[in-house]
């Protein structure tokens, strides 16, 4: 099955080397190009892609808002509805309820104000612009498949971010009280940027194991991928107690 990419960037350059990296690889097809987040939603929604490979600052429209439109007109709070396999994000919006294509976020700066804002909106993961090119096709052929995706280096800056702020919670806490302390201590390490295999070996249990409780994790929090889940993790307050 062949994955449909559609490359969102306002550089001209940049738009075609993603092009030519994607339709280099013979699972993955280059199904549209936008040069900023309008474009990117109407070709989104004529098309359907699977996976859209999204810049954040662009003119007109900006990636953030794209994103949200094209993931179904999230309203920012990610702790209700929907569901989807993978590593989880949750969302109590539409763009949870109905599949449609996932956002891979690419970014020339390791953390910066719009992240957190992005991830909010539904985007599925983040990497840097500079990701070699064997990572970067890996990682959209991830994000079809229903994970989430973050390069390390965003995700420990996104969680210093979070510590430095310490924002007041936005979610719904009650939303923790259907977790089992083991789920909870899962939910923890998911938000601290930890891996299946990282938190097996940390929790002295089988990867197998750990997967499982991560699909219950997004089942239980209607998550969509692992990205979301790092949100519902820090909104409900879970990550300042």
């Amino acid at each position: 099955m062949t994955i449909g990419v559609l490359v969102v960037d306002d550089q001209a350059l940049v738009r075609g080397a993603f092009t030519v990296l994607v339709d280099s690889a013979d699972d993955l097809t280059v199904v549209g190009e936008a040069a900023n987040g309008a474009e990117a939603v109407a070709l989104a929604a004529t098309h359907r892609p699977d996976v859209v490979l999204m810049d954040v600052r662009m003119p007109d429209m900006d990636g953030i808002e794209a994103t949200r439109r094209i993931v179904g007109g999230a309203d920012g709070h990610l702790a209700g509805g929907g569901s989807g396999s993978g590593s989880g994000s949750g969302g109590g919006s539409p763009a949870a309820a109905a599949p449609g294509p996932r956002v891979l976020i690419l970014t020339t700066f390791g953390l910066d104000e719009y992240v957190y804002e992005a991830l909010r909106a539904g985007a599925s993961g983040f990497l840097l612009k500079d990701t070699p090119p064997a990572e970067l096709l890996e990682a959209i052929r991830v994000i079809a498949a229903g994970d989430s995706l973050l390069a390390p280096s965003v995700t420990r800056t996104l969680i210093a971010e979070f510590t430095r702020r310490a924002a007041p919670p936005v979610g719904d806490r009650r939303l923790l009280d259907q977790l089992t302390p083991r789920e909870t201590v899962v939910l923890v390490l998911v938000a601290r940027g930890r891996s299946n295999s990282e938190i097996a070996e940390e929790l002295h249990m089988a990867v197998a194991t750990a997967k499982t409780h991560v699909s219950r994790l997004l089942t239980k929090l209607a998550a969509r991928d692992r990205a979301q889940l790092v949100v519902v993790a820090y909104e409900s307050g879970l990550m300042s107690t």
